[in-house]
């Protein structure tokens, strides 16, 4: 079984719950993250469309914050129907696309397909925190999919990528957890921040550019580990106009 789970951000409707622990249970996938839901799983109409996918109900996680959901994993994707503007232009790409790149992180870590609320999507800052943009190229008349949908096309691609995978990737290909990387990107941030490369209104918009250039090459531990201390050498020479002695160890 593949090592993914599934999160779905602030879900409004029991019936879109009970489809995805359906569509779940025939991909044979097992866990399913809510984060801050709207809907109840035990609600009547989610029992009655999970259909088999009932057990996924009863052992899904309830989380405050995406981060919660996703601290522990070395490759989160989020799908979205809107993919314009410059926090949405950036690492798009088919499900076909990103689900091969998801097979080969989750074969050293967890991996997370990120879902957003029926009425809006993810926000901005959401998708920000995402390594891919997941979007489906459907009729742009009328993108936008029903939630368990776009649930469906997308566990259905990460299966077929999964089916057709060979090898194994060494240890040393581990890609770093979520949660170092976050670490990370807020060190960076602060660096880059005390020596004027980020300030103004495109700061955010340089940061997250940065994440996603990162995010893409999906960094292992010992790269986080280089990147954190690249940050902190910038530091102390913003702080103190040369660079900082040697550490012992």
């Amino acid at each position: 079984m593949i090592n993914c789970r599934v999160v779905l951000v602030r879900p409004q409707l029991a019936a879109n719950l009970g489809a995805t622990a359906r569509i779940m249970r025939n991909m044979g996938m097992s866990e399913l993250v809510l984060v801050a839901p709207a809907a109840d799983p035990g609600d009547r109409q989610a029992r009655q469309l999970s259909t088999h996918g009932e057990s996924i109900l009863d052992r899904c996680r309830v989380v405050p914050e995406l981060g919660d959901a996703v601290g522990d994993c070395a490759f989160v994707a989020g799908m979205s129907a809107r993919t314009a503007g410059v926090f949405r232009g950036q690492a798009v790409a088919t499900p076909d696309e990103v689900m091969s790149r998801l097979v080969e992180a989750a074969r050293s870590g967890p991996a997370a397909l990120v879902f957003g609320p029926e009425p809006t999507g993810l926000t901005n800052e959401e998708v920000g925190r995402c390594h891919f943009l997941v979007h489906i190229p459907a009729d742009p008349t009328y993108p936008a999919l029903n939630l368990a949908q776009a649930v469906a096309i997308c566990l259905y691609e990460l299966r077929r990528a999964w089916l057709g995978r060979t090898g194994m990737p060494s240890a040393a290909e581990a890609p770093a957890t979520f949660a170092d990387q976050e670490l990370m990107f807020a060190y960076l941030r602060q660096a880059l921040e005390r020596i004027h490369f980020l300030y103004g209104e495109k700061a955010d918009t340089l940061m997250h550019a940065l994440r996603h250039l990162i995010g893409r090459a999906a960094p292992t531990p010992q790269e986080v580990k280089l990147l954190h201390g690249l940050a902190r050498q910038l530091l102390w020479f913003a702080e103190h106009g040369t660079t900082a002695p040697e550490q012992a160890g």
